[in-house]
């Protein structure tokens, strides 16, 4: 009896933090869907002197061009948050489905899928995205597309294993006997990868940011967060807070989500116990 009591207070708390994180990263999406609406300035014009100190009308200061640190930080929200939900939208699809088909069918299919797979993770992850996107010219459809494509083989490598452990299972043979579809049986296996996909939000942000920093990602003037932190480091020793807000902006949105897919993570393996 105390042992079930402590569990379901384990529990209960487990579910009490994961809620906290959703409701945090819900706010930050609502923040760049409204972004326009929110901002106090325009975020691409001159509205004030050049490397304002932060002030009370311009609580972050103003950028080397004069322009409002906030606002730009608001509506770069917009690029860092959607650029990173295309991201894991695309390498969750696609690798889930490659690795899901490679799993499944076997053979000569598993072997090319497994292999190209094998190439992409030959190279630094971050090495060969710097290099597809300079390569595909820098902006921020390539640099989402250059990460995508080293990051998928993980996705694609997961969902194989699943697969291959899966369906040797008496209840999937006993579904294909009975003459259920191919996909019906498929679709059972999404769950982790959702789990997966929601864990791994921060860390691609963390990638966009670092090529868009490095100037491979979104360019000037369009206000991402590395792009930002690009900008600011001509003038750091002069204006620190060019770099910190944006640095700031980051690491805060990072954290939420990875505590959000932790949370998630362990919720599932408290049920699936």
């Amino acid at each position: 009896g105390g042992n079930l009591i402590l569990e379901k207070v384990k529990f209960t708390g487990k579910n009490i933090r994961m809620m906290i994180f959703f409701s945090l990263a819900v706010i930050v999406i609502l923040v760049a869907i409204f972004a326009p609406i929110i901002v106090p300035k325009d975020p691409f014009k001159a509205v004030a002197p050049s490397l304002q100190a932060p002030s009370r009308e311009y609580i972050f200061g103003t950028d080397q061009l004069g322009r409002d640190l906030f606002s730009r930080i608001i509506y770069g929200s917009r690029y860092s948050i959607f650029m990173t939900l295309t991201l894991i939208f695309i390498v969750f699809a696609v690798g889930t489905v490659l690795g899901i088909i490679a799993g499944y069918f076997g053979g000569i299919v598993d072997t090319v899928i497994m292999r190209l797979g094998d190439m992409m993770i030959a190279f630094p992850g971050l090495i060969l995205a710097i290099a597809i996107a300079g390569l595909l010219s820098p902006n921020v459809k390539n640099s989402i597309i250059a990460i995508a494509i080293v990051t998928w083989i993980k996705y694609a490598r997961l969902s194989r294993s699943m697969v291959l452990k899966i369906k040797q299972e008496l209840y999937v043979k006993a579904a294909k006997i009975t003459g259920s579809r191919d996909y019906s049986i498929i679709f059972k296996y999404i769950t982790t990868m959702i789990v997966t996909a929601v864990s791994d939000m921060g860390t691609l942000m963390l990638e966009i940011a670092a090529l868009s920093f490095l100037g491979f990602g979104a360019q000037p003037p369009i206000p991402e967060w590395g792009a930002m932190l690009n900008e600011g480091r001509e003038t750091y020793t002069r204006a620190p807070w060019t770099m910190i807000y944006p640095g700031l902006a980051i690491v805060t949105v990072v954290i939420i989500f990875n505590m959000l897919g932790d949370s998630v993570r362990d919720l599932v393996d408290i049920k699936n116990e």
